[in-house]
């Protein structure tokens, strides 16, 4: 039987086209691009073209975009910065965050004995504002870390109105935009917000490259010493073949963006409603979703929920789970954990996340083998 991926918030496939690009650029272009010679000026070419390609989509300066090895290592630099660099006393971000950038800002206020304020969640997964902005009525150097779509439930959070606020009080705005470039319009000329984050793997990228917003003007300190790579803020030889790579895939899905949307929108709405005719008791985790995300309560016996995914797996089915069965103990999601109580907790929650390349077939079969556990 053929494998039902259904795990696109983890990781995406990558494009034929994206393919193809990488592979020329390898063949074509295997000179290092801080060469001064014809050969490293040419691969130096392929970066920056890449660079103005990912700006324009994003309405910004090509100086402004920074290329990382990943979301999680731009986070950890823009982060690390804000603290020990731009003399912010104070974290503002969410418990429901993706742990790159929890844990970092555990590190920092560890280290550094910052401030750290946690905005209230609501059971529906989304934020509390009126508490945000309770928040950031305080006279007090503060940056404000949140994401833009939950990788968990795939709750959006309204970043034009964060940025406004966050302008308003004169505070730092870091964004994850992670689970939304390449699925979403981005104007960042039209955003209040200082730092974005993005890694390719997410919009049918190669794996091992992102890509950092940084607004123009800010004066970062070195992720990395050696070269003048990346203005001198991130040294090593490029990857010239995945950077291409990266900007091939997000041009490809911002041209495909209106047709692919609606299309998973679709797919998602089938699923939802396969689900609740074979189990009218099942729960969606999170309101106002992002149309590619769905994390669902099933109505199982709790001695069902460690075997769930392991009966899914091998039945050929990737998904993700809401809650992480690890050592015969069931750990609640640290997301889930905020917006359920104890009781449902225990419960089986998994999240399902959908791609232009699935079918409602690969739905329907998932449904008969979740209906077989």
């Amino acid at each position: 039987m053929k494998d039902i991926y259904l795990d696109n918030a983890a990781t995406t496939s990558l494009r034929k086209e994206v393919i193809d690009e990488m592979i020329h650029v390898m063949n074509s272009e295997f000179g290092n691009p801080s060469s001064t010679h014809s050969i490293g000026r040419s691969a130096r070419a392929v970066i920056e073209n890449s660079r103005k390609l990912i700006a324009k989509i994003l309405n910004v300066s090509s100086t402004e975009i920074v290329f990382t090895s990943s979301a999680t290592e731009a986070t950890n630099w823009i982060l690390k910065n804000a603290v020990e660099n731009f003399g912010v006393k104070r974290i503002i971000t969410s418990k429901i965050e993706h742990h790159a950038t929890l844990y970092t800002i555990y590190d920092l206020q560890k280290k550094h004995s910052i401030k750290v304020d946690f905005v209230k969640v609501l059971p529906n997964g989304g934020l509390d504002y009126n508490h945000l902005e309770d928040l950031l009525a305080e006279e007090i150097s503060t940056l404000v870390s949140l994401l833009h779509v939950n990788n968990e439930t795939g709750v959006v959070n309204d970043i034009e109105k964060i940025g406004k606020m966050c302008s308003n009080a004169n505070a730092i705005f870091h964004c994850d935009t992670v689970q939304s470039i390449g699925k979403t319009e981005i104007d960042l000329q039209s955003l209040n917000v200082d730092f974005i984050v993005s890694s390719a793997h997410k919009f049918h990228g190669p794996k091992g490259v992102g890509f950092a917003y940084v607004k123009k003007g800010t004066i970062m300190q070195p992720m990395i010493f050696g070269g003048e790579q990346e203005k001198g803020w991130r040294a090593g030889t490029e990857a010239v073949h995945q950077i291409a790579g990266m900007a091939k895939a997000l041009q490809i899905s911002i041209q495909n963006l209106e047709k692919e949307r609606e299309y998973i929108t679709e797919l998602k709405n089938y699923c939802i409603k396969k689900l609740l005719e074979n189990f009218p008791e099942v729960k969606i985790n999170g309101e106002n979703t992002f149309y590619n995300i769905l994390n669902i309560l099933l109505p199982f016996d709790d001695d069902k929920t460690s075997m769930i995914l392991f009966h899914l797996d091998m039945k050929g089915v990737a998904v993700s789970r809401g809650s992480a069965c690890q050592s015969g103990s069931v750990k609640p999601s640290h997301v889930l954990a905020e917006m359920l109580s104890e009781d449902v907790l225990k419960k089986p929650s998994i999240r399902v996340s959908f791609s232009h390349y699935n079918t409602k077939e690969e739905v329907d079969l998932f449904i008969e083998i979740l209906k077989s556990v």
